[in-house]
């Protein structure tokens, strides 16, 4: 097999993303990889964050291409968590990025970055490989900033959907309206 082609490998099962970081685990050289972006097969998004231009993208290509800029341990949060999972009307213009600990580069203006200390392990999950934060913390995170008539139609999505199960949403229910 090629670079090329390990490098596909990585991005099918990845939504379109490649990292430096996962091509090096894989046996592919970082230099290789600057090769190919130069070459035209890779789109360099920085930070050595990169799409395979042979993979078709997806409604989950640039939540991923967002944790992944962010690095290591970053996840979704609050809108971003519900409208990747085609819930609510959020529409964000700007993917929301948590992480625990402190980034120091640059990223593009389509997504917003925050320092949560406040999140933990059990507030985390995966949505198709993307990591976000749970649904419960989501809601959480938004309480404030949802009208009630829009939260009720929220959580009633959510439980047709059977992604919250009923007896989580009480709690949820009524702090937002504290």
């Amino acid at each position: 097999m090629t670079y090329r082609h390990d490098l596909w490998e990585i991005a099918a099962s990845n939504h379109g993303v490649v990292t430096v970081a996962e091509a090096e685990d894989t046996g592919v050289p970082a230099v290789e990889v600057r090769k190919l972006a130069a070459r035209g097969v890779l789109r360099s998004y920085g930070q050595g964050v990169y799409s395979h231009r042979d993979v078709p993208t997806t409604r989950l290509t640039e939540p991923a291409v967002a944790a992944a800029l962010a690095g290591p341990g970053a996840f979704l949060q609050r809108e971003s968590v519900l409208d990747l999972l085609g819930v609510g009307q959020f529409n964000p213009r700007q993917v929301r990025v948590g992480t625990r600990r402190r980034v120091r580069r640059t990223l593009p203006d389509w997504m917003v970055l925050e320092r949560r200390a406040d999140i933990t392990d059990d507030d985390l999950t995966d949505v198709e490989g993307v990591p976000t934060t749970t649904i419960p913390r989501a809601l959480q995170d938004l309480r404030a900033r949802v009208a009630p008539h829009r939260w009720d139609a929220l959580v009633a999505t959510l439980v047709a959907r059977e992604l919250m199960r009923p007896d989580e949403i009480p709690d949820l229910k009524e702090s937002a309206r504290d």
